[in-house]
């Protein structure tokens, strides 16, 4: 008897996201933590805000490298087992690069913390896609997504929090500690793969990465949601990379610990995603991204303001849209692949997730620099726009670009994207 995935409501089913749930903990707060204390690692290195910045951007520049490889990788010895093969590498490298003594050991390790890194991103919505009920899929991807909310805003806080106290590198090492047990707390909890099929047992035509993965890369659509990832990524990094150097600088003049506590608005974002991925089951995919995105934009123009208060709702608006539009893009890719390329589809979502956060989270970091917070958030804003073009322009035409994320009247399960 073929398995139909794990039921809402299930023991396995609540097992899974909550085990997930831990991996992006474990995932994220690593990957993020620095950027938390980037002033004081500037500070302390006596390196440009931009230099400080490629703590965050090596990290996910080595993550963008190695989600390829880790689909394969995937597709060969399942899903559950490389991403705990990456968990606990990332680990072991997290525990031990905030004990680096120069900006290029500490960029070497976050490199390779990036790479082990990697593996979650890149198989997790695969694995669910092969493990939950289809007609529950947007909502359990938009859970997962919520998840990797938790995870940013966890390192972050806790590394911001203690580095105040006792230096940017005691404040990384705490949320190393944070993320070590999480990453514990995910291989118990995470049940083992049925809905998997090793490719050596695949039977279709073209099962060699290569062809999927330029079948994908010829697709109108997956360049659409690849360009998602890449561009809203891209800014809502520097955004995050850089507002604290722009609060303590006047007419803001904030202190370190109340900068930190700003990162709590990433709570928004545990809100909007799972609520995007509910509406996209309801209403359709297509209009749930563009509206979530048009929510960006409007909280990158709000922080234009001179005012913390009007500053910090635009950060609130800003944090939600963003993850309601990465609930949406990043669920539809593996889905719209179809099964034999889904580890695929959401490797090269999240290579250009990636890529996007190293190449605009250390560049923007050069326009704020010499040019200010202005110019800065207007190349914030632009590139929300393009993303919303890209949008318009391929995905408004793909077959389930308004049909709700869950299964059609036939039983089949709704969101494929054929070009």
């Amino acid at each position: 008897m073929s398995f139909s995935g794990h039921a809402r409501g299930s023991s396995s089913y609540r097992r899974l996201l909550i085990g997930l749930f831990f991996a992006g903990i474990a995932t994220f707060a690593q990957l993020y933590s620095p950027q938390a204390v980037l002033p004081q690692l500037a500070e302390d290195l006596v390196i440009a805000p931009a230099t400080a910045a490629l703590s965050v951007s090596a990290a996910t520049l080595g993550l963008a490298a190695a989600v390829i490889a880790w689909s394969q990788v995937a597709d060969r010895i399942g899903r559950v087992p490389a991403m705990a093969i990456g968990v606990i590498a990332a680990t072991a490298l997290g525990l031990v690069a905030p004990l680096s003594d120069g900006i290029g050991i500490l960029l070497a390790l976050r490199c390779a913390e990036g790479i082990a890194l990697g593996a979650v991103p890149a198989v997790a919505l695969a694995y669910l896609a092969e493990e939950v009920d289809p007609r529950h899929a947007a909502a359990s991807a938009g859970s997962y997504i919520a998840g990797t909310t938790v995870g940013g805003l966890l390192g972050r806080i806790v590394s911001g929090i203690v580095g105040e106290a006792a230096g940017w590198r005691a404040g990384v090492w705490a949320a190393a500690l944070l993320c070590a047990l999480c990453a514990v707390l995910f291989l118990w909890l995470t049940p083992r793969a049925r809905g998997f099929v090793p490719l050596r047992l695949r039977a279709e035509p073209g099962a060699g990465i290569v062809p999927r993965l330029l079948a994908l890369l010829r697709s109108p659509s997956q360049l659409a949601l690849y360009a998602q990832g890449f561009l809203l990524m891209g800014a809502f990094v520097a955004v995050y990379n850089y507002l604290g150097f722009h609060l303590t600088d006047p007419p803001f003049r904030l202190p370190g610990w109340l900068v930190t506590l700003l990162f709590l608005a990433y709570l928004a974002g545990t809100v909007s995603s799972p609520w995007a991925g509910t509406l996209a089951s309801r209403v359709g995919r297509h209009p749930v991204l563009l509206g979530a995105t048009g929510v960006m934009l409007l909280g990158a123009l709000l922080m234009l303001t001179p005012s913390t208060a009007v500053v910090l709702l635009g950060l609130l608006l800003f944090t939600a849209g963003f993850f309601g539009a990465h609930a949406v893009a990043s669920g539809w890719a593996p889905v719209a692949a179809g099964p034999e390329s889904r580890a695929q589809a959401s490797s090269l979502y999240y290579f250009g997730y990636y890529a996007g956060s190293s190449l605009f989270g250390w560049a923007l970091g050069l326009v704020f620099g010499q040019r200010g917070w202005t110019w800065f958030l207007a190349a914030v804003v632009a590139m929300c726009a393009a993303a919303a073009l890209a949008a318009v322009g391929a995905l408004s035409r793909a077959p389930s670009a308004h049909v709700p994320a869950g299964p059609r009247a036939d039983g089949t399960a709704g969101g494929r994207v054929r070009d």
